[in-house]
């Protein structure tokens, strides 16, 4: 919708700048095309965050749930390991 407002705008434009009719049919057609890749890319940029929202919810969800086991480190400079004395 808003690629077509754009191209009527730009139409106008061309008209009352006075350009002639090829010139005012590009000019709409290249502000069609860069307000539809603009609103498309605002788009996807949404949906792209709005998932790794959900996902984020996700993985701290289950973080949440999940109980560490009593003694357990990742930290290799943990005294906890085996086979280290300190």
């Amino acid at each position: 919708m808003a690629g077509i407002a754009a191209m009527v705008l730009a139409g106008a434009l061309g008209s009352t700048l006075g350009l002639n009719d090829t010139a005012t049919f590009m000019a709409s057609c290249v502000a069609f095309v860069a307000v539809a890749l603009w609103t498309d890319s605002r788009l996807a940029r949404r949906r792209r965050k709005a998932a790794q929202t959900e996902e984020d919810r996700r993985a701290k969800e289950d973080r949440a749930s999940r109980r560490p086991e009593p003694g357990f480190s990742l930290d290799r400079k943990s005294p906890k390991h085996e086979g280290r004395a300190g």
